[in-house]
C-alpha cells in the first residue's frame, strides 16, 4: 500500500510549481485530477517538444496524473468542478489570486486547500506577474549567481521547485492533522516567499558582514579550494571544507605550510594563486586519474559532468520508461525509496474526461451534451 492511496487531489494548475507539488503527491499514491483548459491545456505542455508531443517540463511534472479538460467559466463546467471539489481531499490552485477569488467556490470545512500566488495576496507586488526567473531576480539569487560582472539565473527553475516542495510538505502535514482532528486547512504560499526562504543563508551572511558574497562562478564564495580545477582533459570539482581535508590535499601535491593558505579566509583571499598551484600539480592527470587519486587521499571531489552524461551516470541504474503523449520518456523513480511505486503515464489533454465524469455520476448522454457545448 502506498501512503496516499485513496487520497483525491484536484488541481487547477499550470506551469511548474503546483504541478511539481502534485506530481510528488501522485508519487505517494494520491489520485491527482488535473484540470486543464479545453483545446490548449496547461501552457507548459508546449514549452518544448523533447518528450514525444509534450515538453520536458510537462513530462517531468505530470507523470501519474489524470487530465480533465474543462471550461470552468461555463456554468456547466462550474458544476463539474463543484462536484469534483465535493469528492476531493485536497484542492490546489495556482490561478492568479483575482481569478481564484472570482471563482468563489464553496469549500467543505474538511477540505485541504492550497493556493499559490506569485508575490502574495497583499502588498505592493500582489498584482505583479511572477515567473521563476523574475522571482530569482527579486529574491537576490540572480545577483549572487554568475562570475565577476556577469550575472546569471540558476540553470533550473529553483523558485518553482522550492514552492512545489514546500507546498507538498504543507499538504502532507495538513493531511496528518486532519487525520487527527477532522479539520481541513487553508494553505497559502507564494513563489517569492518560497525563494526568500531558500535565500536565508546569503541574506544572513550579507547582514553579518556588511556585503554580499561575491559572484564566484562555480567556486564557493567563502571557502577555498571549493570549485572546478582544470586537469589534462577537463576538470575535477574540489570541495575542501576543513583542516584535515586541506592538510591531506597539501600532502598529496607536496605543498609546504604557507601563511597565505593557512586559513579558509586566507585561502579565499589568495584563491587565484592557489588555483594556479593546483592546476600545475594536476596538469598531467586525466579527470578520471585525478578523481581516483583524490579519493585515495580522502579529499572530497567529483567529476564536472555535462548534463548529457546524467542519463548514463554509473550511480543511477533505476531508470524507467514512462509513457508520454506520442512516445516514451526515460525518467527516474522518486529519490526516496521505501514506498511502493510504479511509473504513471503523462496524460494527453482531456484523456480522462470520461473516466472522471463517470466517477462523478454523469451519464453518457450528459457527457455527450457537455462535449457538444465545448464544456469538455
Amino acid at each position: 500500500m502506498r501512503p496516499l492511496d485513496g487520497v483525491v487531489v484536484v488541481s487547477l494548475e499550470q506551469a511548474v510549481a503546483v504541478p511539481y507539488a502534485t506530481r510528488l503527491l501522485a508519487d505517494l499514491g494520491a489520485r491527482v485530477i488535473k484540470i486543464e483548459r479545453p483545446g490548449v491545456g496547461d501552457f507548459a505542455r508546449h514549452y518544448d517538444s523533447s518528450c514525444g508531443e509534450v515538453s520536458s517540463y510537462f513530462a517531468w511534472t505530470n507523470a501519474g496524473k489524470e487530465s480533465v479538460s474543462l471550461d470552468i467559466n461555463h456554468p456547466d463546467g462550474r458544476e463539474v468542478l463543484e462536484r469534483l471539489v465535493a469528492r476531493a481531499d485536497v484542492l490546489l490552485c495556482n490561478l492568479s489570486p483575482r481569478v481564484w477569488e472570482r471563482l468563489a467556490l464553496e469549500l467543505p470545512s474538511t477540505l485541504i486547500v492550497g493556493e499559490l500566488s506569485g508575490y502574495g495576496w497583499d502588498g505592493p507586488y500582489a498584482d505583479r506577474k511572477a515567473f521563476d526567473a523574475l522571482v530569482q531576480s527579486e529574491a537576490g539569487l540572480v545577483s549572487l549567481t554568475g562570475e565577476g560582472d556577469v550575472m546569471a539565473r540558476a540553470g533550473i527553475s529553483v523558485a518553482d521547485i522550492a514552492a512545489g516542495v514546500q507546498l507538498q510538505a504543507a499538504v502532507l502535514a495538513a493531511l496528518l492533522r486532519r487525520g487527527r482532528t477532522g479539520e481541513g486547512a487553508r494553505l497559502r504560499l507564494s513563489l517569492f516567499a518560497a525563494m526568500a526562504e531558500w535565500m536565508h543563508q546569503p541574506m544572513l551572511y550579507a547582514a553579518g558582514t556588511g556585503a554580499a558574497a561575491p559572484r564566484s562562478g562555480a567556486h564557493h564564495p567563502s571557502i577555498a579550494p571549493y570549485g572546478p580545477v582544470a586537469c589534462a582533459d577537463g576538470a575535477v570539482h574540489l570541495a575542501v571544507q576543513n583542516d584535515g581535508q586541506w592538510q591531506r590535499l597539501c600532502d598529496l601535491i607536496g605543498l609546504a605550510p604557507e601563511e597565505r593558505f593557512a586559513t579558509v579566509t586566507s585561502r579565499v583571499e589568495h584563491r587565484a594563486e592557489l588555483q594556479k598551484l593546483l592546476e600545475k600539480a594536476f596538469s598531467d592527470l586525466t579527470a578520471a586519474e585525478l578523481l581516483t587519486t583524490l579519493d585515495a587521499a580522502d579529499v572530497p571531489a567529483a567529476l564536472t559532468r555535462p548534463i548529457t552524461d546524467l542519463a548514463s551516470h554509473p550511480q543511477l541504474d533505476t531508470w524507467v520508461d514512462v509513457r508520454v503523449p506520442g512516445g516514451t520518456a526515460r525518467m527516474l523513480p522518486p529519490p526516496v525509496a521505501g514506498f511502493e511505486w510504479s511509473p504513471g503515464a503523462v496524460p494527453a489533454l482531456g484523456e480522462h474526461n470520461q473516466d472522471v465524469l463517470t466517477w462523478l455520476g454523469y451519464s453518457s448522454e450528459e457527457l455527450s451534451s457537455l462535449r457538444v457545448r465545448s464544456v469538455l
